[in-house]
């Protein structure tokens, strides 16, 4: 369930960097600080655990900038 709303974030974050590239910029934080909120509470349980909980969300972060890039370098690339 939380991987499809990831992959349905980044795709909606893609399509709005794609037509409103300054826009996109306050969805794509806001989605970053909920995800680091739960990369920090999971990186707070002892040792490998705590790595190990807060991996996932940070690679939906990654996932997420990087979506968000490539829809604006997409929309940067367009004949004019």
């Amino acid at each position: 369930m939380l991987i499809a709303a990831i992959v349905a974030f980044c795709i909606v974050v893609l399509v709005l960097a794609f037509l409103l590239p300054r826009a996109s910029r306050h969805v794509e934080g806001g989605g970053q600080k909920v995800l680091g909120g739960g990369a920090r509470a999971g990186s707070k349980a002892p040792g490998k655990l705590g790595h190990w909980l807060a991996k996932p969300f940070n690679s939906s972060s990654k996932a997420v900038a990087k979506s968000g890039s490539a829809g604006r370098k997409g929309r940067g690339k367009m004949p004019v």
